[in-house]
């Protein structure tokens, strides 16, 4: 299948060590890339054997477990409770340490709406809009996230087979359409609290993401 955009290339990797406030440790291998489509800065994390220095010559045939990861600066840096994204990163990051794979690490916070109107949509949400009814309220789509550049870093890192790491269906098709092969979705943990309860039954809704959760949506006693 003929790619709809141009290529991308790595433009350079480092190694990083990572440590979790639980006590998780590994470590990543960080790639940039030149030639990203949308111009912004997003990276890749080489997790478990991806954490080497990469291999001269053609990859194995065999599908890489990879995550795509919208950025969360309020989730994933400060622990937020509104949403599962920082529980999310986390639990991806072990996975791949432990199977091999990437975290492409994607700059579209607030699905694709920035950081400030994710907080004027909080805002609506405080006033009983649910999060993809606020996005469209300040004019945005639902959900504006466009994975063309995930595509694109794959490419570049010579991986066309994924093992999808996701509850989002909307993932797989777009990078189907993009020309990556998906063999499969493998479901992600369902980080529910108290806090993000009405957020995630919402994404089952709305987005249709194949969350397992309980009859009434609620967590049970800890």
């Amino acid at each position: 299948m003929l790619q709809p955009f141009p290529a991308a290339s790595v433009r350079n990797h480092v190694t990083v060590p990572l440590a979790f406030p639980d006590g998780f440790e590994t470590t990543a291998r960080l790639f940039t890339f030149d030639g990203l489509a949308d111009g912004l800065e997003h990276v890749a994390l080489g997790l478990g054997s991806r954490a080497a220095p990469p291999a001269l010559g053609p990859e194995p045939a065999a599908p890489l477990p990879v995550r795509l990861h919208s950025e969360c600066l309020t989730g994933d840096v400060f622990g937020s409770q509104r949403c599962d994204c920082g529980a999310q990163l986390r639990e991806a990051v072990q996975v791949l340490a432990n199977s091999g794979g990437y975290l492409l690490y994607l700059r579209q916070e607030g699905r694709g709406i920035g950081l400030y109107a994710k907080l004027e949509a909080y805002l609506l949400q405080d006033a009983g809009l649910d999060t993809y009814q606020a996005n469209v309220a300040l004019g945005f789509e639902e959900d504006e996230r466009d994975y063309t550049v995930a595509a694109q870093m794959l490419h570049a890192l010579a991986v066309p087979r994924v093992e999808l790491l996701s509850n989002n269906p909307d993932k797989a098709a777009q990078l189907r359409g993009l020309g990556i092969d998906v063999v499969r979705r493998v479901p992600t943990g369902v980080h529910l609290s108290a806090a993000n309860a009405h957020y995630l039954a919402t994404k089952v809704v709305r987005g249709a993401h194949t969350l397992d959760l309980p009859p009434d949506g609620h967590p049970g006693p800890a």
